[in-house]
């Protein structure tokens, strides 16, 4: 009887109250009209501006509500038919008359005629206990029309009784949290659970991408059972890793405020909600709560040929070097995602032979179905002529932001195919290790094809007897980082050829130290110590290298202190830099190597008082708040003072990621004869050569040659002056984000942030006997410009906001041998000229009429240049040096 009398009361009354709220949800009264005000707004700006300085608009409006028809067995299940009327578009910020776009502009100019007539035609809400569960609407409306509305239905959703819950509504599926008291429900949206029907892509790597927080709360004010106010505010902070300050906000703010309940229509009788819906109006249809894509056209907006016409004269080599290059790069990036693949091959072939490489960087980088085909169809592998555009198109390939397993299939046909290079024929598997990385980091590590191609890289060292070959298939194992790759690397690690094991043992390097197994450990312990066999100098100290990088033992430690004053002269001098940079740069190892030197058989004058021209340092190139950049120089020469190794690294960190920016090694051998000094040890049969190899972002590149063999060393040693020789000359896409932000009110924020890098690495050997000098080089130069553009766009109006910074940097490493007298003077140097920074932030709103608003604001800097230190017998050293040279 209790029961029945409170049913009987929620049927008459057509209210609910928080007493009531275990047995039904929220209800309307039927034969009334509640009518609302309503307002949708969004705002535009960077987090620390205040509110006044946004960009946006609001659209403001009355919404009509009334029940059309009650579930005769389910009475919580309501359809409700809501009308938009009213409307009125205006500024979200406080402007000036003349920095107002809508002064003066009504609903119908900036709408037009018939979005405002769809605007304002009724829909039909399914309202089951608080909840929406369907829209019913015209298909034929514009998309933005209907995700608008839906934006007004997602303002009813609700329930009487605290608890988390999935549910979906204008701006995705989330998941939800409800705390109700007798009056008031506030529902907290947790945005990070959020799935929407737009994916996005970003950056592989956190250290270059972009991080995101978001927050969304509806306040909602019961009266009766019946909603008297709902206000939503929902925020979206979008910045970059590297420079949190360049960040862009989206403000979201819906209100729906009761005004007045008036007589409303009668409700109608029906079985079910689909045939009440079609007998109101046949041309409504069921068109989903969630927002739906929107395709704007952008009216006035450059065709490709036209932005490429704007920006091919600042992608001319000598630009490279200029931000201007990476600015342009950008914004033709933007214009190749659009642009057709007839398109992007008439530009391709309109263009002139010295700008041609920086549009196959920028065209392959645009990674769409269109640009991929395209610049496939127009490179021709099959030819030795190309040599530059085949590898540039190679490498935009492996610093891919997004890569697809089409991209990966694609570089593995024309590995099948014929090729007309050696020297490519090796990039293309090199890059497929760094796909393949890519693409088993996003999870697709069990793709088809990306399965085949990690078959195909683990057996290739062992499928072939070419050297080269075999050298190809490691470094591809050294971009895939294949958990399976360790044994393969750890058994050519211990080869007979010196190349191999030093490139299996670097690639070990890279591995997480966890990965590094008891197994692995022995074999680099019996490589540094010779317990099998002798090895060369550079080869021994990648060992060890790797030994005190991957969480040693107090043995093996020891046995490395131990080892010091046994090994050849240069040798013992390179492993006490590397311990004491250990110690002096607070290394994991740190505290491992402490405890082993309270022994003083480890820890002894003899053993720590060994000197050399070799060494190893490590220090900070730049300590904020968002990044910690750090650098290490290793330099291991033979015991006649030729160079051996130079080793250049440079790593970013942010947020407990980790970046290996990139990785310059200069390797020489057999030179000794040309100063009639003995080799060491294990090195008397080498064959004289001259090399660099460089990884840059993650991604190991393939190695150049400066000389192999006597007879082309004798023909290249005599010039001291000369161009050096180009490792990496290009433009990169760093930094790669894409997403389309649905909000609560119906509305799409799109946010597109890239970042540009100019890049030319080169670096040079020079040798002669004239003046008994040797030096070497390594010169990086490069722009750097990364845009974050936030857009909301209706169709009818449009409103964005844009960060960004901007640099050129040059950074150059010399290290100059004089052996005219001994012991030679060595001295290194490590220089990084003053640079420009400059910050921009702009603002726009733009109406179709072609009126607009935008706003401009930038800092400029200069950051003073300097030379980096190294260890203090480096500084000695090059006082000598210089002084000889004055």
């Amino acid at each position: 009887i209790l029961w029945n009398k409170t049913v009987d009361s929620i049927q008459t009354s057509g209210r609910v109250s928080a007493s009531t709220s275990a047995i039904a949800g929220p209800r309307l009264d039927n034969d009334k009209l509640y009518r609302y005000s309503y307002s949708a707004e969004v705002g535009l700006n960077r987090p620390t501006g205040s509110t006044r300085g946004n960009t946006g608009f609001r659209i403001s409006s009355d919404v009509d509500i009334s029940l059309v028809w009650r579930n005769p067995q389910i009475q919580d299940e309501q359809l409700l038919r809501l009308q938009i009327s009213n409307v009125q578009v205006e500024s979200a910020g406080k402007r000036s008359r003349k920095n107002n776009i809508f002064h003066g502009s009504s609903a119908e100019s900036i709408l037009g005629k018939v979005k405002l007539e769809a605007l304002q035609r009724p829909f039909m809400v399914l309202w089951k206990m608080g909840k929406i569960r369907s829209l019913y609407a015209h298909k034929a409306e514009p998309a933005t029309i209907k995700n608008l509305k839906r934006g007004v239905a997602s303002m009813l959703m609700m329930q009487l009784k605290s608890g988390k819950m999935s549910e979906a509504d204008a701006s995705g599926k989330c998941l939800v949290e409800y705390k109700a008291t007798k009056d008031q429900v506030i529902r907290t949206k947790h945005l990070d659970t959020c799935k929407t029907q737009e994916m996005g892509f970003t950056t592989h790597s956190p250290v270059l991408g972009i991080s995101g927080k978001s927050t969304s709360e509806t306040v909602i004010t019961l009266e009766n059972g019946i909603i008297k106010s709902a206000d939503v505010e929902e925020t979206h902070i979008l910045s970059i890793n590297a420079r949190q300050k360049a960040a862009a906000k989206v403000l979201s703010r819906q209100s729906l405020t009761l005004k007045k309940i008036e007589v409303g229509p009668t409700e109608v009788a029906g079985k079910d909600v689909a045939s009440v819906v079609k007998s109101l109006d046949d041309k409504h249809m069921s068109v989903g709560v969630m927002v739906e894509k929107v395709k704007t056209k952008c009216k006035g907006c450059p065709n490709l040929m036209d932005t490429w016409k704007a920006v091919r004269s600042q992608l001319e080599p000598e630009s490279l070097s200029k931000a201007e290059a990476p600015r342009s790069f950008l914004a033709l990036l933007h214009s190749l995602r659009k642009a057709s693949k007839s398109e992007i091959l008439t530009v391709l072939r309109n263009c002139s032979k010295t700008v041609l490489p920086q549009l196959v960087d920028a065209v392959t980088s645009a990674q769409t179905p269109s640009s991929h085909s395209a610049i496939l169809e127009f490179l021709d592998f099959s030819k030795k002529e190309g040599l530059v555009l085949h590898e540039r198109f190679l490498y935009a390939c492996g610093f891919a932001s997004h890569p697809t397993e089409t991209m990966l299939q694609s570089l593995l046909d024309l590995a099948q195919g014929k090729i007309g290079s050696t020297e490519i024929k090796e990039s293309i598997v090199i890059i497929m290790g760094a796909l393949l990385r890519k693409l088993c980091l996003k999870g697709a590590c069990e793709l088809p094809t990306v399965f085949k191609v990690k078959v195909m890289l683990l057996a290739g060292p062992d499928s072939t007897q070419m050297e080269s070959e075999v050298l190809m298939y490691l470094l591809a194992l050294k971009n895939a980082l294949l958990p399976e790759g360790v044994p393969v690397l750890a058994k050519y690690a211990e080869s007979e050829v010196g190349a191999f094991s030093t490139i299996a043992i670097t690639a070990l390097q890279r591995y997480d130290p966890q990965l590094i197994t008891p197994e692995v450990k022995k074999t680099l312990n019996r490589i540094y110590h010779q317990n099998k066999r002798i090895y060369e100098k550079n080869v021994r100290a990648a060992a060890a290298d790797v030994i005190m990088s991957s969480s040693p033992s107090y043995m093996e430690v020891k046995n490395l202190l131990l080892s010091i004053g046994h090994l050849p002269h240069e040798m013992n001098k390179y492993m006490l830099s590397k311990v004491q940079d250990i110690l002096r740069f607070e290394m994991p190892a740190c505290k491992l190597v402490r405890q082993v030197m309270k022994d003083m058989v480890s820890h002894n004058y003899d053993r720590f008082s060994k000197t050399g021209s070799s060494s190893a340092f490590s220090g900070f190139m730049a300590r904020t708040a968002d990044v910690t950049c750090t650098y290490n120089l290793d330099i291991l020469y033979s015991g006649s003072g030729v160079l051996r190794r130079s080793n250049m690294n440079i790593y970013g960190q942010s947020n407990n990621a980790f970046l290996h920016g990139l990785q310059v090694t200069i390797e020489a051998q057999g030179l000794e004869s040309l100063i009639a000094a003995t080799p060491d040890e294990g090195e008397e049969e080498l064959e004289s050569f001259a090399g660099m190899s460089a990884l840059l972002f993650d991604v190991q590149l393939r190695p150049v040659t400066f000389f192999k063999g006597y007879s082309d060393l004798m023909s290249k040693m005599f010039s001291i002056s000369g161009d050096p020789i180009s490792v990496v000359k290009g433009l990169i896409l760093l930094t790669d984000h894409s997403q389309v932000i649905p909000l609560q009110s119906g509305l799409r924020a799109s946010a597109e942030f890239q970042g540009g890098l100019a890049i030319d690495i080169s670096g040079g050997m020079e040798f002669s006997l004239w003046y008994r000098e040797s030096k070497t080089s390594v010169n990086n130069r490069g722009a750097l410009v990364v845009i974050g553009n936030v857009t909301v766009d209706t169709g009818f109006v449009s409103a964005g906001v844009e960060v960004g910074f901007e640099t050129e940097a040059t950074l150059d490493f010399i290290t100059t041998v004089q052996f005219s007298e001994y012991p030679f003077l060595v001295c290194m140097q490590m220089d990084k000229t003053t640079f420009p920074f400059r910050e921009t932030v702009s603002k726009q709103e733009k109406l179709p009429s072609g009126q607009t608003f935008s706003l401009k604001r930038s800092r400029d800097q200069l950051v003073p240049g300097s030379e980096f230190p190294l260890h203090q017998e480096n500084s000695n050293m090059c006082k000598k040096v210089f002084e000889q040279a004055w």
